[in-house]
């Protein structure tokens, strides 16, 4: 399945379009795995970064109680952090700090995600074979001039934040969370948010 999807998103003249539409018809599916490791386990093992980043913000959306026009990007990961309560079907059941828990593992799985889509993969293969690893929001074609052209993908204004910003986002995040929990923070927590950070 995820090497079907994957091949459906580069057949398209627009990767980045045809993610945005199969992430749609999918989305609603996402929302009624009933367990986090059905879920982890969906999002792992997806082969596209593109896909896998268009479903992610979809989910992010869908949990945020003032959703944002932001495009992807590092600011609105941040908005993210800031504002989702991932909230999803069938956690009623689940402690709460588990439900911050999954979140921060799906943020974190979002970055890596983004940052493969927007940056250049460095590729080991003999010979290097960067074609798929570049460029992604690009069609393979437009890919392979973008490539011999040794062209830089394109950063938008809103992937320009500071260490600071970062910073700040943070200690928001565990000011929400003290006030939700009202309990000392798991460990497991206190990991993700370092891995995040």
């Amino acid at each position: 399945l995820q090497r079907m999807l994957s091949i459906a998103v580069e057949v398209d003249r627009s990767p980045n379009c045809s993610s945005c539409k199969i992430a749609d018809v999918i989305f609603p599916f996402i929302l009624n795995i009933p367990l986090r490791s059905q879920r982890e386990a969906f999002l792992n093992t997806m082969e596209s970064h593109l896909l896998r980043c268009k479903l992610l913000e979809l989910l992010f959306q869908h949990s945020c109680d003032v959703p944002t026009t932001l495009p992807l990007s590092l600011a609105k990961i941040l908005y993210f952090l800031s504002h989702s309560t991932m909230l999803l079907q069938y956690q009623d059941e689940t402690a709460t700090w588990q439900r911050w828990d999954e979140m921060l593992q799906y943020l974190s799985l979002l970055l890596m995600s983004y940052q493969n889509v927007r940056q250049p993969i460095v590729c080991c293969l003999s010979p290097p074979t960067f074609l798929l690893a570049e460029h992604l929001r690009s069609s393979l074609n437009d890919r392979m001039d973008l490539i011999i052209q040794k062209a830089k993908p394109k950063l938008q204004d809103s992937d320009d934040i500071s260490h600071l910003d970062v910073q700040l986002k943070i200690e928001d995040f565990i000011s929400r969370m003290q006030q939700v929990l009202e309990q000392p923070f798991p460990w497991q927590i206190m990991e993700k948010l370092c891995m995040l950070r």
